[in-house]
Formats: C-alpha cells, structure tokens, sequence
C-alpha cells in the first residue's frame, strides 16, 4: 500500500509538466536522442505487455496482479517523465501528449480502489460495486493501451495533421475494429463457449448488431460537403451495405441460430477496398492486399461455421446431421467436444484460428495503408512485398500475444488452483478435464452445466 501511496504522490508534479506549443525548424527535425527511444520501448512494453497481462491476472485473482501493476505503474510514470525530459526532437502539442495526462485518471481511479479493495471494509454495501468499477476500469486498459500506442506512432511522424485527419480516422478506426473483431473471435472460440452457451444467442447475433449499427454510422458520416467524390460513394454504400446485411443477420440469428451473413459482409467489404482506386501503385498493392486477406477471413469463417465441427456445432451421433442450434454439445467421437482427438477434431482446432487471425492481419494492414504512411514508404524506396511481409510479421506477434493472454487466463489464479481448470478447452487440456469453469455443454436443453452453482 505504501509504493500506491507513493505512485499518486507522483501523478501530480508530473501532470504539471509543460509541453512544447512553438517550435523551431531545428527542434522539429533534430535527431531523435537515445532518451526518447526509451521512453517509446519502456511504454509500449507497459501498456503493450505488461499491463495486459496484470488485466488478466486481476480477472483470475492471482497474487500477482498487485505487484505487476504497482510495477507497472511505476514504470509508467518513469517513462512519462522521460517523454518529455529527452533533448534533441521536440513535437507540438498533440493529442498523444493530452492523452498521457488523461490516462493518470483511470491509473490513480484504479490504484485508490485497489487500495480501497485491500482494507476489507464495507463488505455488504460500498465493497461490491468497487468490485466492479475496479474491473470495469483495468478492463478498459487494452483499449487505453492501444489507443495512446496509435497515438505516440502518429506524433511520432507528424501524420494525420491538416486535410489528412479524415483519412487518418477512418484507417486507425476501421482498423482497429477488425483487430478487435479477431480478438474477440478467438476468445469466443478458444475459451467462450460457456459464455457464449449463458447468453443464449450465437456468435453471429453480436456479430450482426455490431455490423448493424457500425453501418448506420458510416451512412451518415462519410461524406462531407456538396460534391459526392467516387470514394464517398463507395464509403457510403459500403455503410448501406452494413446496415441492410447486419439486419438480415439479426433476423437469421433469431431462435440461436448461426448464419453466414456477416461472413459475407465481410467478403464484399474486402472486395470493395481491394478494387479501391489509390494514387500511388505502392498503395493501390497495399489496399489490394488487405482486401484480398479480408475476403479470405469471411470465407474462411463460412467454412469454420458451415463445415468445421466446432464447439458451437452439434453432431449428436455418428451419422446424424448437423443440427442448426449453435451451442448444443458436440457429441462424442466425431465432433470438437468430444472426447475423442480424431483428425477432424484435430483438423477443427487447427482451422479454427484462421478466421480470427486474418482479421487480424486486415487490421493491421488497414492501419499501416494510409496515404501519408505509404508516401513515407514510397520515397523511402520499399516496395510493396516488403512492407506487406513486414505488417504480416506484427500480426504475427500480435496473435502470439492475444493467444498468450487467453491461455494465461486458463491457467493462471483461481483457474489454476484446481488441475481440473481448462476441462472444456480441448487445445489446452487434451485429457478432457472437467472443471466449473470449462465445463462442457450438456446435449439436453434444459440440463446443468456441470459443476456450476444454481442461481
């Protein structure tokens, strides 16, 4: 308790400090001294790595969770002091710099309900919703993290200034939402389907409204002005497209069914952006590709829903057909539940991982396509192949440490304090454990799932 005590006796002088608002040509292209680089490695394993994995140990209470982000908080204010303690390049006020004062909130919010947490009082009244505004706040981390990171890279190379920020928002968001999208996909996947069997609604009814209501919004936000430009058009049709297919999709997800239409949304999407006409051939190549892996993903999760025995698929005997209800249990010897490791259900967890991982992949690749970005890579003499090989290497590291933070949450703080945790998680626990937490869907609607309290 002393060091959080410590931690929020710093937050404030270092709140006070100033930023650069007048520049001059030599500050702005100066070198970018050895104290800076630190500052940007040191954050970015905080927010990127260390933080994370706190999140999920706080989510398994684990005895770690206090001392990795009473850490992680330390190093945070370090590396603050250091961003704007380096000499050589300097940078105008910026949104990145706004943004690490706005994140000393949620940091001192989540260290004063730790401590709070940590005395044990109010047990019956107060205590239970400190609970959860003290989850609800470190959940909110990844998005803060990434965020800030989109941020730093920004002011890093002065993007996104003057005419450029329309361009800069529509990439870094839309971006962003196909890397949450995967994130979200392979949780479902890997560890979810308890969750997914409580909500009594299939995967593709979130998928649906979120595609639903994305659509609504970029109907009305895309163009701008009096003149409709050919990529105002397409941005608004592609918003119509969403809405009117998302809609579909609730329809077909009535009663727990699973459907293909946000698959299908997502194919057309990526054919759309890969026929989108760019200025330069490095970026016409680039918008080519992210189509083409974003078409990939939807066609790969009409396979995974359609063909693949999943956890979410039904296959009550050897021969029976497939059942369209989403979250009955798989069976046994054929199917991904069961206790059998037959090659199709080999083959199901191995296939499982594309759909989440290509989005991923058109994420990432959509962020790293704008025209300010790709005209930095163009003048630099880089062609096309290497800077796609390059984006695919982050996704890479990026999946890795999505993965790694789902199985760290399988097996570590209360998860792992019975060697029955991971039963339901046939990758992680091949033995077929059974467990509360994993416990595997029962074949009869109105059955318990084993080892779960009654409400």
């Amino acid at each position: 308790m002393s060091l959080h005590v410590f931690l929020l006796a710093l937050i404030l002088p270092v709140l006070g400090h100033e930023h650069h608002d007048q520049l001059t040509e030599e500050e702005a292209h100066a070198p970018v001294d050895a104290i800076l680089w630190i500052h940007i490695f040191l954050q970015a394993a905080v927010w990127g790595v260390l933080f994370p994995i706190g999140m999920i140990l706080g989510m398994t209470r684990s005895r770690w969770h206090v001392p990795l982000q009473s850490t992680g908080f330390a190093v945070t204010v370090a590396g603050y002091i250091l961003g704007h303690a380096h000499k050589g390049r300097m940078f105008p006020a910026s949104v990145h710099g706004t943004f690490a004062s706005i994140l000393f909130l949620p940091m001192a919010a989540q260290l004063l309900l730790g401590i709070y947490l940590k005395m044990h009082i109010h047990e019956r009244s107060f205590r239970p919703w400190a609970v959860r505004a003290h989850g609800i706040v470190g959940k909110s981390y990844p998005i803060l993290a990434w965020t800030q990171m989109l941020f730093g890279a920004i002011t890093f190379r002065g993007y996104c200034r003057g005419g450029h920020l329309g361009q800069c928002l529509a990439h870094y968001i839309m971006g962003s939402g196909f890397i949450a999208y995967g994130t979200i996909m392979a949780i479902l996947l890997v560890v979810g389907e308890a969750w997914v069997r409580r909500s009594g609604r299939s995967p593709e009814f979130w998928d649906s409204w979120v595609i639903t209501v994305w659509g609504v919004v970029n109907t009305f936000t895309e163009h701008r002005g009096s003149t409709w430009s050919v990529k105002d058009m397409q941005h608004t049709i592609l918003g119509i497209l969403w809405w009117t297919g998302g809609v579909l999709g609730i329809f077909l997800s009535r009663n727990n069914q699973r459907n293909v239409i946000p698959a299908i949304i997502i194919i057309l999407t990526g054919w759309a952006m890969s026929e989108h006409a760019q200025a330069l051939m490095i970026s016409t190549k680039v918008h080519a590709t992210f189509g083409h892996t974003l078409m990939l993903a939807g066609v790969t999760r009409i396979v995974e829903i359609c063909f693949v025995p999943t956890k979410f698929a039904t296959d009550v005997s050897d021969g029976d057909a497939h059942s369209d209800h989403t979250l009955a249990d798989s069976g046994s010897g054929s199917g991904y539940g069961g206790g059998s490791d037959s090659g199709k259900a080999t083959a199901a967890r191995a296939f499982r991982h594309l759909p989440p991982f290509l989005l991923v992949s058109a994420g990432l690749l959509f962020i790293s396509a704008t025209d300010e970005e790709l005209q930095f890579v163009h003048d630099n003499g880089m062609d096309h192949v290497t800077y796609l090989l390059i984006m695919y290497s982050i996704a890479f590291v990026t999946y890795t440490l999505i993965l790694s933070l789902i199985n760290l949450y399988s097996t570590s703080g209360r998860n792992a304090t019975t060697p029955n945790v991971i039963a339901d998680n046939i990758e992680m626990n091949p033995r077929g454990i059974t467990s509360k937490w994993y416990a595997r869907v029962p074949i009869e609607p109105d059955s318990h799932v084993v080892g779960e309290d009654d409400d």
